[in-house]
């Protein structure tokens, strides 16, 4: 018999399922379950688990809570996997809300209403729909790893409603901002960096991981195959990108190939003033002596040097957003500027600028009037209608 019911009170019915023999000791394994209820409402959890049995989804309940079980995903998997910064993100929401608050739960017994519950709260304490939604879409990637690893059946975070989130308005520049800064950024060491970051969309660390073999002058064209990170420790590691589509070739303009070639030859200056050998292998924007850059240092350079533009203040980052921006403003195609940024879909780009789309709405209608409608000089014009 694969399963049976036995009464033990008034309301109350215990399952016990057979689960084979043990392949180790040969004794016989068993899972029993307590339901209270009617017969039929044993009956039809008996069903559930037998179903589970046949199909491979049923997973013997353990002792472990949420909270041991996030300490294991953050140790196996996300710093072994993920970028520094991304696994410092996720320990951080783990350490001081998950765990706090639904720590101590058995995992497998872990259910929807508690996971909405933790949303609720978190809106109340007035943390943003942003954040919150960062606070669910951690302990959902924790709860999916239960289910891969055969922990749980289930992810119970599937049946939840996460916040709305609204994307803000991005913060970019204009022609006028971009011209305006590199003015005053032109006696700045990091000048070639902020010059390449506005002209390619590249990510900071993406910059920083840049190497003189990395970019084809004859071709005009700069290789991204890795990024800085910092590790937990404080030292430097350098990471292929994490997607396939972050891994790219960036064709770059003749003003950032001129650019790069001059920040090149100041570059060869410093090192044979300084006795150092010079190879492909050296990092394209460094330290006097060729060590890397801090990233913290280069955003804190920045923010000095927006300062001193007097310009709309906006991150190191919203230069890769203005990047794209104004190459769709000027009729490129959003796959074109994806491949550029490294996303890995063309929809990731078409939603992060969808601010954009309004004009390229008017572009694209002016165009196909006058595709329609212009004829040869002397010709008079058709009329539609």
């Amino acid at each position: 018999m694969r399963g049976h019911i036995t009464k033990r009170g008034k309301n109350s019915y215990t399952i016990v399922l057979s689960l084979g023999n043990d392949p180790a000791t040969g004794k016989r394994k068993q899972h029993w379950e307590s339901v209270k209820g009617t017969k039929k409402e044993a009956e039809k959890r008996l069903s559930e688990l037998l179903t589970q049995l046949d199909t491979g989804a049923f997973v013997k309940p353990g002792k472990i809570t949420l909270g041991e079980f996030s300490q294991q995903w953050l140790r196996d998997y996300v710093w072994p996997n993920l970028s520094p910064a991304t696994a410092r993100g996720y320990e951080f929401i783990v350490k001081s809300h998950l765990a706090p608050a639904l720590g101590n739960i058995v995992l497998n017994q872990l259910r929807p209403e508690a996971i909405q519950h933790y949303i609720s709260e978190k809106q109340k304490a007035n943390l943003s729909a942003q954040t919150v939604r960062h606070h669910y879409m951690t302990l959902h990637g924790i709860l999916q790893s239960a289910v891969k690893w055969g922990l749980l059946s289930r992810n119970p975070g599937d049946a939840v409603t996460p916040p709305r989130v609204h994307r803000p308005e991005l913060n970019i520049w204009n022609e006028d901002d971009i011209h305006t800064f590199l003015d005053a950024a032109k006696d700045s060491p990091h000048y070639t960096l902020f010059f390449t970051a506005l002209y390619t969309g590249m990510r900071r660390n993406e910059l920083l991981g840049l190497r003189w073999g990395d970019i084809d002058f004859m071709l005009g064209q700069i290789q991204v195959s890795r990024s800085l990170q910092c590790l937990r420790s404080g030292e430097i590691d350098f990471r292929p990108p994490k997607t396939a589509s972050g891994r790219r070739t960036i064709a770059l303009s003749a003003s950032a190939i001129l650019a790069l070639k001059e920040h090149r030859e100041r570059q060869k200056l410093e090192r044979t003033m300084l006795g150092l050998p010079e190879s492909d292998n050296d990092l394209i924007f460094s330290q006097f002596d060729g060590k890397p850059l801090l990233p913290n240092s280069v955003t804190h350079a920045w923010i000095k040097l927006v300062k001193k533009a007097g310009v709309r203040p906006i991150r190191l980052h919203d230069a890769r957003h203005t990047h794209a921006s104004l190459m769709l403003k000027q009729g490129i195609h959003p796959k074109i500027v994806q491949e550029r940024l490294g996303h890995a879909s063309i929809q990731i780009t078409l939603d992060t600028y969808s601010h954009v789309a309004p004009g390229l709405q008017e572009v694209a209608a002016k165009r196909f009037d006058e595709l329609l409608n212009n004829t040869p000089e002397n010709e008079p014009v058709k009329k539609f209608g």
